[in-house]
């Protein structure tokens, strides 16, 4: 499946072009270019150049990219033994039961120290996958509509007559609408898993008139900037991108919950070795995770890297002290990997009734 997730793709065809990084010019060899497949747009921008271009160009590697990431592409890739995509950025639950599956190549000891040393939380890490950055499900606001005051709650969030509004939901599964039902229903935090679900989806029948669904960060964006949908269970990258442009618009830490993206490198890919460098690069380089935190909005995966970052910047990212106190925790991926499909099948059903 392909999930349009930290932005709309717009251009899909401008990612596709390779970033010389070799000084000189001219082409590398096979064994000297690396392929990275993003979610695209704004976001892998930031990424490419944050923390693949530095050290591409420090070993003379080529990178190249394309865009978004497909699963029905990696298992097809795998399959036919005729890999072309090298790093890709996926969610942790489709990491979990593709390494399962065989369709990932397996962590190497070098890599698994480099994550020990830089402090990398083993809760988000996999055999064959590591986190490349961090971000939250959090209440957003229109800070016109609600200037007066905004729900800092997922209980508030669902009050509708308090806080009368349409609410934005991601239509996806494992985007944690059902964590936050939950939540709001009174669902202690270290108590949500394994999910409730006749009890989230009664809690969600409560709201369920005044949900506006989104597929895309840009969708997500517009809903509560334009007031259509004024209250949003959000990404904070998205919503601090969209403030820091003049938006009026501003997240809520209030019971977030922690999410993070993963990267992987596809079974029989040629140049797995290569892409391994990288991952003992980038684990051990906080500068590059705190210049890719500031250009993207989303958290390093390396505690320390936080620090690296502007204080003004640093109160915004997934991972920040102000940001994980007023966390409800992080989502269970282990649950997702194993519930998704069944759960996507009712979660659809609700959602057309």
């Amino acid at each position: 499946m392909t999930i349009n997730k930290n932005v709309a793709i717009a251009g899909a065809a401008a990612l596709a072009l390779s970033l010389s990084a070799c000084g000189g010019g001219g082409s590398a060899s096979e064994a000297k270019s690396l392929t990275v497949t993003m979610w695209g747009g704004q976001a892998q921008t930031a990424h490419v150049n944050s923390y693949f271009t530095p050290w591409a160009e420090a070993q003379g590697i080529r990178i190249q990219q394309d865009s978004p990431t497909d699963y029905a592409k990696i298992k097809a890739q795998v399959k036919a033994k005729k890999v072309s995509w090298g790093v890709v950025e996926v969610e942790p639950n489709f990491a979990n039961t593709a390494c399962e599956e065989g369709l990932l190549e397996k962590l190497p000891q070098r890599v698994l120290d480099a994550a020990k040393a830089a402090g990398v939380p083993e809760a988000q890490m996999g055999e064959c996958a590591i986190p490349n950055l961090q971000y939250t499900f959090n209440i957003a606001y229109n800070t016109k509509t609600f200037a007066g005051g905004h729900p800092s709650t997922w209980a508030e969030f669902f009050d509708t007559e308090k806080y009368p509004a349409k609410r934005g939901f991601w239509k996806y599964a494992t985007g944690g609408i059902f964590e936050a039902a939950l939540l709001a229903d009174g669902v202690p935090a270290d108590k949500l898993y394994p999910l409730d679900l006749p009890r989230a989806f009664k809690k969600l029948d409560t709201i369920k008139k005044n949900i506006v669904w989104y597929d895309t960060g840009d969708q997500q964006t517009q809903l509560v900037a334009s007031g259509e949908a004024p209250l949003v269970q959000a990404w904070n990258g998205r919503i601090t991108k969209a403030a820091s442009e003049g938006q009026p618009v501003a997240n809520d830490y209030g019971q977030n919950l922690i999410s993070y993206d993963q990267v992987v490198i596809p079974k029989g890919y040629a140049n797995a070795e290569l892409a391994q460098d990288w991952m003992v690069w980038f684990l051990g380089n906080q500068q590059a995770q705190a210049d890719d935190a500031v250009s993207s909005g989303y958290g390093p995966v390396s505690p320390s890297a936080i620090e690296l970052v502007h204080a003004k910047d640093r109160q915004d990212l997934a991972g920040s002290p102000a940001v994980a106190k007023e966390s409800a925790g992080l989502i269970d991926y282990s649950y997702w990997a194993k519930n998704y499909d069944s759960v996507t099948e009712q979660f659809n059903s609700w959602i057309a009734q």
